[in-house]
């Protein structure tokens, strides 16, 4: 099974190398089933009609049968029976059903001139299809792009997509891995989605997995024994084999998967889910050959791999040409670890790694991340690597997302567990940080609504999932005993994933708006403050000014550098003066932009005084806050 060369040339020029697509004189059928002794295509209808394919020297078995087109529903006949297509583009019944022969090339794009964003501009939106609109729809998404846009972020994260067992699953129990949930609407809705972000300057990112299949209704293994590794496992199971006999053939069923979400639904950047349990052994890690793959493949328009990860590898976001795996950004947890234990005192799991000083929050703004070879106490070993020349832009930092949420027994949200007005106060740093910022859906107006995991599997496996979430929290002191677990949602209940959905009409109403208005207020600076849109190896600086205060300083290439003074004590005094961080500013010309606790933000807030006059500027705090300040350089004229 060879890809297709011919999509380097472009979108336009995409051909795919398994599935079923039309053709002009009917429908191509390719699939990898290198131990069968013969596969037949079998087409429903009254009767169904079976065809034969022919082997070829690959492992694949593939032909053109006339008399189809798109819709054409079919299953795959080899000799332990009859089975959806692994590379099926659409499960109308489910992941269990037959497969549907989908035509990429009939809907129409209006997307032209649209060439993605670069790093730089990127601001992060994630969501779940599922629990982000009411409709829980592609299109319930498209109809609030609009509302996106306003916001102020640039690209849309989705979680994964791909179909999976039941009617509600947060996606990384994908089981028809090209084929978009009927429970989200049709291929083409997605098409929509996109086409529609593109049109309002919004990029979309597609979360997908590659560390490990769903436990039920992927069937890509009764195809080949090869699929799976037979020397590694992860924490899922069995491990994919990227690495050992046969593996070349498995790298490619993947990595053409990722081509598939690229050119038949023109994606902006996909986001590999836990690259860490990828266990891959050969000397061109997985990882970056689908990196290098992607980038090769287009050549009109950006398209970015972010990768979620761990162990803190800046080789993973190098050049190749510097010995790197090539790959545009990382997801960078240190942060969200500190920001956590900082606001909401939390001491447990992975947590216990952090102590939530201010000396670590500005250690990790500068850096990217904290860990660069210190021993992890959770873990039990040493872990991360220095980021040395490595741009902030490539390190993607949150105060929320779905693992740090939904990970949670209750899958309650960090304002959920601290002071609002402290939750307000890192909310700007996190906006004014040198590295890439990313939201989850609804945190933009302190959302009252969890995200909990939820799953809908058949009943032996459902009551599985739900012992083995509870099971989970026994280590911690808040669930040790048996009846604290059983108050854990059932993971298996509808009313787990209907709690999960957002209210929106939250935005409209006290305190949300008010929420809603600082971060569309921060949103706003981001994009125009020359400060926060330059983002180069040493433009920025942080440090503790106290035990309960950080400055952190962004400067412009050209014109103000922007402070941002965050302060998660009660009342305190910081001056500014004769501080080493503020070197080469005129701090006697300095300009208030901005606090997070004056009254459009806050109506009952307590603003810090701010005393910029002079050459001695001060800030008295009453209580949590940040501080955002414009200061010019001495020389400035």
């Amino acid at each position: 099974m060879s890809l297709d060369r011919r999509s380097v040339l472009g979108p336009s020029h995409w051909r795919p190398s398994i599935g079923a697509w039309p053709e002009r004189d009917g429908v191509r059928f390719r699939v990898w089933a290198p131990k069968e002794p013969g596969v037949s295509v079998v087409i429903e209808g009254d009767p169904p009609r079976v065809e034969p394919l022919e082997r070829h020297a690959d492992g694949t078995f593939g032909a053109l049968v006339d008399g189809l087109g798109p819709g054409a529903r079919y299953r795959y006949r080899i000799s332990s029976g009859e089975f959806p297509d692994p590379a099926s583009r659409f499960q109308p019944e489910g992941v269990h059903g037959p497969s549907e022969v989908v035509d990429p090339g009939h809907f129409r794009w209006l997307d032209r001139g649209w060439t993605g964003l670069t790093l730089d501009e990127l601001v992060v939106y994630e969501l779940h299809v599922g629990t982000f609109s009411p409709e829980g729809t592609f299109d319930g998404v498209t109809g609030r792009l609009p509302y996106l846009r306003d916001l102020g972020v640039t690209a849309v994260e989705l979680m994964p997509v791909a179909d999976f067992p039941g009617d509600r699953n947060w996606g990384y129990d994908g089981a028809a891995l090209y084929a978009p949930s009927r429970r989200y609407g049709r291929p083409d809705d997605l098409r929509r989605l996109v086409d529609t972000a593109h049109r309002l300057g919004l990029a979309v990112l597609l979360d997908v997995v590659y560390n490990h299949l769903g436990p039920d209704g992927c069937y890509l293994p009764a195809f080949s024994p090869y699929v799976f590794s037979e020397i590694h496992s992860n924490p899922w199971g069995k491990s994919l084999n990227f690495d050992d006999t046969h593996s070349t053939l498995v790298r490619q069923f993947f990595i053409e998967n990722a081509l598939h979400w690229v050119h038949e639904y023109r994606v902006d950047g996909l986001r590999l889910d836990a690259t860490h349990a990828i266990i891959d052994d050969s000397d061109r890690p997985f990882v970056a050959d689908l990196a290098s793959r992607v980038r090769e493949s287009v050549a009109d328009r950006e398209v970015l791999v972010i990768a979620e990860d761990h162990r803190n590898l800046a080789q993973m976001i190098r050049p190749e040409g510097e010995g790197g795996w090539g790959l545009d950004g990382v997801w960078a947890d240190d942060f969200h670890h500190i920001v956590r234990v900082a606001l909401a005192g939390e001491h447990e799991g992975y947590y216990r790694d952090f102590t939530g000083s201010m000396a670590e929050l500005a250690d990790c703004l500068v850096k990217g991340w904290l860990y660069t070879g210190q021993h992890s106490t959770n873990r039990d070993e040493h872990r991360g690597s220095e980021p040395i020349g490595v741009p902030p832009r490539r390190m993607v930092v949150c105060t929320q997302n779905h693992d740090q949420i939904g990970n949670r027994a209750m899958g309650d949200r960090l304002h959920h567990g601290c002071d609002l007005a402290a939750y307000r106060a890192s909310s700007a740093l996190l906006l004014c940080a040198p590295e890439t910022p990313m939201l989850f859906q609804g945190q933009e107006w302190a959302t009252g609504t969890p995200f909990q995991f939820f799953t809908d599997h058949e009943a032996d496996l459902g009551r599985a999932v739900t012992e083995g979430r509870r099971q989970e929290f026994r280590h911690f002191a808040a669930f040790a005993d048996p009846a604290s677990r059983d108050r854990i949602p059932d993971p298996q209940a509808e009313a787990t994933f209907l709690g999960s959905r957002l209210d929106w009409s939250e935005p409209d109403r006290e305190p949300y708006a008010s929420t809603l208005r600082l971060f569309r207020a921060l949103l706003t600076l981001r994009r125009s403050e020359p400060a926060l849109k330059n983002a180069r190896i040493g433009s920025y600086r942080a440090a503790p000014l106290s035990d309960h205060s950080l400055l952190l300083r962004n400067d412009a290439e050209v014109g103000p550098s922007l402070l941002v003074v965050f302060h998660l004590g009660g009342a305190e005094e910081v001056s500014l003066s004769a501080r080493p961080e503020l070197d080469g500013l005129d701090v006697s010309r300095c300009q208030l932009v901005l606090t997070t606790d004056e009254r459009p933000f806050a109506p009952d807030g307590r603003p810090p005084a701010v005393s910029l006059d002079g050459d001695a500027p001060a800030i008295r705090f009453e209580g949590p806050s940040a501080v955002l300040i414009r200061a010019w350089p001495v020389t400035s004229r």
